[in-house]
């Protein structure tokens, strides 16, 4: 649901990227990938009824680093 209200990470990056003044054009190769993530987001939810895992199990100040010593392998 958050992604659909354009409240999830991805969309608010998009939204500071256009409010500050100069970063746009900047910018733009991230903005693209979180477009890109978006629409990768929504792809798997279409095939699996479900978010991504890296959507679904992020935690707030968690690194990509952290999740990876925690992953179970």
């Amino acid at each position: 649901m958050v992604v659909l209200n354009d409240l999830d990470r991805f969309h608010l990056a998009g939204d500071v990227i256009d409010s500050v003044p100069g970063l746009g054009t900047r910018a733009a190769y991230v903005k693209q990938a979180l477009r890109d993530k978006l629409l990768d987001h929504k792809n798997y939810i279409h095939k699996y009824g479900q978010d991504m895992p890296e959507i679904r199990n992020w935690k707030w100040g968690q690194t990509v680093a952290t999740r990876a010593k925690k992953a179970p392998r």
